[in-house]
C-alpha cells in the first residue's frame, strides 16, 4: 500500500495572467487521481482543501496522516467528504463499515481515526474520490444514500447545459462544519456545466472531471471575469479553482463531475454571477 500526497500554493490573480499554458496546467490541473492500490492526494494552500483518489483492488487502503498536516491521525482536526464513482465499495471508519455503490457519499467527522477503503468485489475495484477540509467541531459520520441526496435539474436542452445536480454533502442534508460536495451529470447533447459562471469569495472550489468518453476532454474555464484563462482535461482529473476565479466547463461530450468546496460560508447559493456576455 502507498499513499502518497503533493502540495500545491495559492496564487495571486494578477500572476495568473502571466502564465503560459505548461504554468497554468502545473498550478491548478491534477492529472493523475487513482493508482491500483494506492492513495494518492493534493494539499492545497487555497483554504487548505485535500483533494484525493482510492483505488482498493488486493487489500483495504487505510487513510494515512501525512507530514504536510502534522496530525496523529488525517481527520485529527479534519472532516472528510467521500463519493463512490465507480463500482461498489466499503468504507470502514473506526470500526463500522459503510457499503457505498455509485453516487452514494460519506460523511466523516472530525475526529473519526481510522479511515480504510475496500472494494466488495475485487475484480470490480471501488473508486472512491475525496475531499477534506479543516474542521472546528466535529459532527457525526453519516452516509448519504440516494434516497437522501437532493436533486436540481439545471439548463435546458436549447442552451446546451441540461443537467442534474445531486447535493450530496450539504449541511441541510447531514450536519457539517464547512466542506460541500456534490454531483453534476450533464445529460446527453449537452456540454456546458455552471453557464453562466460565478465566483464565491468566502469559498474556494475543486472540480473533478470522469466519466469522459475515450478521445474526449472538457475545456474547463478559470480565472477572472475579465481575465478568462482555459484548460483542457481528461477523464478522471481534477482542477483547483480559488476564490477569485470562475468555474465553468464545455465538453465535446456529455460528462460527469464533483465539486467540492470549503470556506467560511455554508450557504450553497451565495455566489455572484456573471452572464456569458460580461466575460473576457
Amino acid at each position: 500500500m502507498k499513499t502518497s500526497i503533493e502540495e500545491r500554493w495559492g496564487t495571486h490573480p494578477n500572476d495568473v495572467k502571466h502564465y503560459d499554458t505548461t504554468q497554468l496546467r502545473k498550478e491548478f490541473l491534477v492529472e493523475k487521481m487513482f493508482a491500483p492500490d494506492e492513495v494518492l492526494m493534493v494539499y492545497t494552500h487555497n483554504d487548505r482543501l485535500i483533494i484525493g483518489g482510492a483505488l482498493p483492488v488486493k487489500e483495504g487502503l487505510k487513510l494515512e496522516t501525512q507530514a504536510l498536516i502534522r496530525s496523529e491521525y488525517f481527520c485529527e482536526r479534519r472532516e472528510l467528504g467521500i463519493i463512490c464513482i465507480e463500482n461498489e465499495g466499503i468504507v470502514t471508519v473506526d470500526g463500522t463499515e459503510y457499503a457505498l455503490a455509485y453516487k452514494d457519499a460519506l460523511y466523516v467527522g472530525r475526529g473519526a481515526k481510522e479511515v480504510i477503503f475496500q472494494s466488495k468485489n475485487p475484480a470490480q475495484p471501488a473508486k472512491f474520490y475525496f475531499a477534506s477540509s479543516p474542521a472546528h467541531t466535529a459532527h457525526p459520520t453519516a452516509q448519504i444514500t440516494a434516497t437522501m441526496r437532493r436533486t436540481r435539474e439545471l439548463g435546458a436542452q436549447k442552451t446546451s447545459n441540461e443537467r442534474t445536480l445531486n447535493q450530496l454533502i450539504l449541511n441541510e442534508i447531514v450536519p457539517c462544519c464547512q466542506l460541500q460536495m456534490g454531483l453534476t451529470e450533464l445529460h446527453e447533447g449537452s456540454v456546458w456545466n455552471t453557464m453562466p459562471p460565478h465566483t464565491h469569495s468566502r469559498r474556494m472550489e475543486a472540480y473533478f472531471y470522469f466519466k469522459v468518453p475515450e478521445n474526449q476532454a472538457v475545456c474547463h474555464f478559470m480565472g477572472q471575469p475579465q481575465e478568462t484563462r482555459h484548460i483542457f482535461m481528461a477523464n478522471e482529473q481534477a482542477v483547483i479553482s480559488p476564490s477569485w476565479s470562475i468555474h465553468s466547463a464545455a465538453g465535446t461530450s456529455n460528462y460527469t463531475f464533483i465539486w467540492a468546496m470549503c470556506g467560511e460560508n455554508l450557504d450553497y447559493d451565495d455566489m455572484d454571477t456573471f452572464t456569458a456576455d460580461k466575460l473576457k
